[in-house]
């Protein structure tokens, strides 16, 4: 089972909660982020994946993002982190 985004989480304003959310989740051994009922998402989200990622691996693991929206890729292309953030 995946750690599910809420749909409204991947927004700043929700930032530090759904870090926190995903930081327990994924140090408790959850592997896989499920983005589909995001509909809107920032910045935020992307750091938020990124320290997931570490997490994850510092725990031997390797994160899967599933069903990123469109934009959450245009954002960390534009930010040169699309390889880390989808990795």
């Amino acid at each position: 089972m995946a750690f599910a985004v809420p749909s409204q989480a991947g927004r700043f304003a929700a930032a530090a909660d759904l870090l926190r959310q995903g930081e327990a989740a994924v140090a408790g051994g959850e592997n896989e982020v499920d983005l589909g009922a995001v509909a809107e998402c920032d910045s935020s989200l992307i750091a938020c994946l990124l320290a997931w990622r570490r997490t994850a691996q510092a725990r031997g693991a390797v994160l899967k993002v599933s069903n990123a929206p469109a934009n959450l890729g245009r954002i960390a292309a534009l930010y040169g982190v699309e390889a880390l953030a989808f990795q």
